[in-house]
């Protein structure tokens, strides 16, 4: 049985894009694997505590000297990092807010950050630990930010590229919508729509 973890980030509740076209999406693929396990977290409602100065020191320190602080904060987060691990695949509903990513979105990848679990430091450098699984990203923006335009700069794939790679994840996927302030928004979203409905035959 396949387990999917799907993670929509946005704060706009149903009037949110990346939200309607991740739920489509999921809908659909479900129909070509009714076996799967599919695992729901809503960050932009439920958002999960940024990290602190207790979760650093107990991420670097043994078990056997923890503080109740420390203790208090990876109580939260080994959750967040087992279930990352267990699942097979990722999909993720991300708009894009101040060229990037949301901050509970942000929040949430902090947690699982860890050496010795997604990654490890090596002479050659940084070198994944999680491996066999992929990610789509379901992604949404007011603007456009295709290769050549002239309205900014795009910090949200090129991160979520580069960090899933650190992790040792390279299959990944983007299906965008975007110019949403636009007269074309709704061939934006057609298009992404279209998209993830052929995608779902083969993800």
């Amino acid at each position: 049985m396949q387990h999917i973890l799907h993670i929509d980030a946005s704060y706009s509740g149903e009037r949110s894009v990346s939200r309607v076209l991740s739920r489509d999406f999921i809908t659909a693929w479900k129909k070509f694997h009714p076996e799967a396990a599919v695992l729901y977290r809503d960050l932009g409602r439920f958002p999960v505590p940024y990290i602190n100065e207790a979760w650093i020191a107990a991420t670097h320190s043994s078990s056997e000297i923890r503080t109740p602080e420390m203790i208090a904060a990876l109580e939260v987060s080994n959750p967040l990092l087992e279930e990352f691990l267990l699942v097979d695949g990722y999909v993720f509903g991300v708009p894009m807010y101040g060229f990037t990513i949301p901050a509970t979105l942000k929040a949430y990848f902090e947690h699982l950050i860890r050496l010795g679990r997604t990654y490890e430091v090596t002479k050659a450098g940084v070198k994944g630990l999680v491996h066999g699984k992929k990610a789509l990203f379901i992604t949404s923006c007011a603007g456009d930010y295709s290769p050549g335009s002239t309205f900014g700069e795009d910090h949200q794939e090129p991160y979520l590229r580069t960090l899933f790679e650190s992790f040792g994840i390279k299959d990944v996927q983007f299906v965008n919508a975007g110019k949403l302030m636009f007269k074309d928004r709704e061939q934006s979203i057609s298009s992404a729509q279209a998209s993830l409905q052929s995608l779902a035959t083969q993800w």
